[in-house]
C-alpha cells in the first residue's frame, strides 16, 4: 500500500530529507582548472562524493552546476518552493552577487538549512576573495577541505535537520 507507513521504499523515499547541492561558475571544470588550488578531483568526483555521503546519511541529493547566475537563483527559489535544504558553492558569485545573497536569505528565512561551501579556503587567497556576501545569511560555512567540504556540509545538514 502506497504511503502506508509500513517502511516500504515509497515511504522511505517520501520521508528522506531533500538537499540541493548547488555549484556556481567554473566548478564544472574541477580537475582541469587550477589543480594546485582546487585539486585534481573532477566535478564527476564531486557528484559521486555527494551521492555516497548522502546515502550514508539517509539524505536525497540532487547535485547541480551552472555558470549562469539566473539559473542558480532559480534553483534557490526552487529549494524554498519544495522545502529542500541547500549546500551551496556560489564560487565567484560569493564575493559580489547580492542577487544570489538575497535568494539565499529566502532559503534560510523559510527555515531551511543553507550551508555555504568552498573547495579552497577563500580567506587564505587573494584579498578580493575574503568577502562573502552569502555567509551572512547562510546557516554556516565550510571551506578549505577540498571535496571533503561537501561531506562535512551534508553532515551539518543532517545534524541540523535531525537534531
Amino acid at each position: 500500500m502506497l504511503g502506508s507507513g509500513d517502511g516500504s521504499p515509497v515511504d522511505t523515499l517520501r520521508l528522506m530529507t531533500q538537499v540541493l547541492v548547488l555549484n556556481g561558475p567554473n566548478l564544472g571544470r574541477l580537475g582541469a582548472r587550477q589543480p594546485e588550488i582546487y585539486g585534481s578531483q573532477t566535478y564527476e568526483d564531486l557528484v559521486t562524493t555527494c551521492r555516497t555521503e548522502a546515502e550514508a546519511l539517509d539524505l536525497r541529493v540532487d547535485v547541480r552546476q551552472t555558470d549562469d547566475e539566473a539559473q542558480l537563483i532559480a534553483w534557490l527559489h526552487e529549494s524554498v518552493d519544495t522545502g529542500a535544504h541547500v549546500v551551496l558553492n556560489p564560487a565567484a558569485f560569493t564575493h559580489y552577487s547580492y542577487a544570489t545573497r538575497d535568494a539565499c536569505a529566502m532559503v534560510t528565512d523559510a527555515g531551511l538549512v543553507l550551508v555555504e561551501v568552498h573547495v579552497s579556503n577563500p580567506a587564505a587567497r587573494e584579498e578580493f576573495r575574503h568577502t562573502s556576501v552569502v555567509s551572512g545569511v547562510a546557516t554556516g560555512t565550510i571551506a578549505g577541505f577540498g571535496l571533503d567540504s561537501y561531506r562535512l556540509a551534508l553532515r551539518a545538514v543532517a545534524a541540523k535537520v535531525t537534531g
